[in-house]
């Protein structure tokens, strides 16, 4: 898959969802029927208010919450990471029950004006990936009104082209070799002009944003249907850690990228080929990857992470991985 297609493929990505409207809030007999609503991947949940409304008219009346089996979904997770980390064995149509009144202010953060808020946490999704590969967020900082609102308007409406002219005057592409671990950056094409000094950096840019979403299970399970469920956000645990490619001339995997990021999980991982690790016999001290999903789908860890970057990368520029593990507690804690 070429990155172009793997782009595109990503942006039409949609997850089907049957949404109910929560038992304490009916008000009319019979109660109204459940909506049927293709939600994009790229997209958040509180952007389906409009599409909802037709549905559910007479609740609308507060801040619009969704839950999953009564467990409260985080608002700010695109639409796609939530189902691929709740669903291990994945459920179509995704049965979603919505809320327009009594906001778990305590469980989520604030999302008082709606699509407001939902941009403004993409914005500032933005401003970190452009943190963690520059080392400044400037580019996102100086962006004109215009160009700000076009952004949020193509990812809003799910055009690609248009998204792509006004992203590549960030500077965030993260372009390597997909056959090999080293770095081979190289500047998206544009004739927005930047300092020299963040050109420079665009072009040796090694730092890939990875937001990891990881449920840590101690009981094996050989089917996803046996998989444990989990009822609370403190379950899993939320890591932000920028993956570096730094070994010159070593084939750097997904498996590669997992353990730099779980140094807990891989303490002996610079000493350990992949060759070695598949051959060893697994052991009760050594963690176990029973899913790992990236953009829908379960990539083998012997690819080539730079592969995974180039078609995998959500539109805030970061690559969201869902994992689930079985192991042993982490070293150190």
């Amino acid at each position: 898959m070429e990155s172009e297609e793997g782009e595109k493929w990503v942006w039409e990505g949609a997850i089907p969802l049957q949404i109910h409207l929560h038992d304490s809030e009916v008000t009319t007999l019979p109660p109204p029927s459940p909506a049927l609503i293709l939600a994009p991947r790229i997209g958040y949940l509180p952007l389906l208010s409009s599409l909802l409304k037709p549905f559910f008219t007479p609740g609308l009346d507060d801040t619009i919450w969704f839950d999953f089996k009564g467990l409260p979904l985080k608002w700010y997770i695109p639409t796609g990471v939530l189902f691929d980390l709740l669903c291990p064995e994945p459920q179509r149509p995704w049965n979603l029950t919505v809320h327009f009144r009594g906001y778990p202010g305590n469980i989520l953060t604030p999302c008082d004006d709606g699509e407001d808020s939902v941009k403004w946490s993409y914005i500032n999704s933005l401003k970190e990936a452009a943190y963690i590969v520059h080392g400044s967020s400037k580019n996102v900082m100086n962006m004109s009104h215009p160009d700000q609102l076009e952004l949020w308007r193509s990812l809003l409406n799910g055009k690609l082209e248009a998204y792509n002219h006004i992203s590549s005057k960030l500077k965030l592409g993260i372009i390597g070799d997909e056959f090999s671990g080293k770095p081979n950056p190289s500047p998206l094409k544009s004739q927005h002009s930047v300092n020299e000094t963040e050109a420079t950096a665009a072009t040796k840019a090694s730092r890939i944003p990875v937001r990891l979403y990881l449920w840590t299970v101690d009981k094996d399970f050989e089917d996803f249907e046996e998989a444990p469920h989990f009822d609370s956000w403190d379950q899993i645990a939320y890591i932000n850690r920028p993956v570096e490619f730094k070994t010159e001339g070593k084939y750097f995997t997904l498996l590669d990228a997992v353990k730099s990021i779980l140094p807990e999980f891989y303490p002996d991982s610079s000493n350990t080929t992949k060759a070695e690790s598949e051959n060893e016999p697994e052991e009760e001290s050594y963690p176990v990857i029973k899913l790992l999903r990236i953009q829908g789908i379960e990539p083998k860890m012997e690819i080539p992470f730079s592969w995974v970057v180039n078609n995998l990368m959500n539109p805030d520029y970061f690559v969201h991985i869902c994992l689930y593990i079985k192991a042993p507690k982490p070293i150190g804690t």
